[in-house]
């Protein structure tokens, strides 16, 4: 199968203080993938790192400022989630089939396995990667103690199923995204939903806290990416797209957004597009 190409664009914009969008900085492609790519991560450590999950059942690697993928991995399905240890020594994947994996980055290979009895829709650390999250089609958020993987709480979050979840890095907050269109926001110490988010008519798939918790990215089938404060719940931007997105995830140091999503029309298979997107904080 012909490789995908992945564009990654650049964008420094004023827009979320009423300003027009300045110049595109760069454009380069990112080949490897031959499937859609599902879900991106950073290293929380390497701001120039991130990590894609695809459909191609591979994981890798890419060192954006030469564009290249410099490790890759290909596991038994087709993988859908992806996120890093906050330390950055391990990666989850997860994939169609409600199978966890855990990688070793050093080595890139599998550390463990484990298959659920139950739709797993997220993964997620808490900030010192003592916790474990994972979101359900049942609409809870099971806390699993980890290296262990033992069960400590089931969270009844939300009408419907569970989709997406992001642990702010301050370590204050916990963000779910749920099949009822809603973004709820969890206090992490009191494991208590504090409020939540009503942006979208449509479920929502992806969300993420940018590097300070200030502000809250998440996107749906509904055509743009919300980012919002998240102490007022106020939209602070709004990103345009003409696809459902699959991913959204802040730069752990800068106000950059990586997003992926289907970019697919009547004419061409999946794509596997992913974008950057950036703002500055003046």
């Amino acid at each position: 199968m012909a490789e995908t190409g992945l564009s990654f664009k650049s964008l420094h914009s004023r827009e979320y203080q009423g300003h027009k969008k300045k110049g595109k900085v760069k454009d380069i492609e990112l080949k490897g993938h031959t499937d859609s790519v599902d879900q991106l991560c950073w290293d929380p450590k390497h701001a120039d790192l991130l990590a894609t999950a695809s459909g191609d059942k591979t994981v890798r690697l890419w060192d954006t400022r030469s564009g290249k993928c410099t490790q890759q991995v290909e596991l038994s399905g087709e993988n859908i989630n992806i996120t890093y240890k906050p330390d950055g020594m391990h990666i989850a994947v997860g994939n169609r089939v409600d199978e966890l994996t855990i990688l070793d980055v050093r080595k890139f290979k599998p550390l463990h396995r484990r298959k659920f009895n139950y739709e797993v829709n997220e993964l997620a650390w808490n900030t010192t990667g003592e916790l474990f999250f994972l979101t359900t089609g049942n609409g809870t958020i099971e806390v699993l103690a980890y290296p262990s993987l033992k069960l400590l709480h089931t969270l009844m979050g939300h009408t419907a199923g569970c989709y997406c979840i992001a642990i702010d890095p301050t370590g204050r907050y916990f963000a779910v995204g749920s099949a009822d269109s809603l973004v709820s926001l969890w206090d992490l110490k009191e494991m208590l939903c504090v409020r939540t988010f009503a942006k979208f008519e449509w479920p929502v798939r992806t969300i993420s806290f940018n590097n300070t918790g200030e502000f809250i990215a998440s996107a749906s089938e509904d055509q743009f990416i919300d980012i919002s404060y998240v102490d007022t719940g106020r939209t602070v931007h709004q990103i345009p797209s003409t696809a459902a997105m699959n991913s959204v995830e802040w730069n752990p140091k800068f106000n950059l957004l990586a997003y992926a999503g289907d970019d697919k029309n009547k004419y061409q298979a999946d794509e596997g597009v992913f974008r950057i997107f950036g703002f500055e904080s003046a």
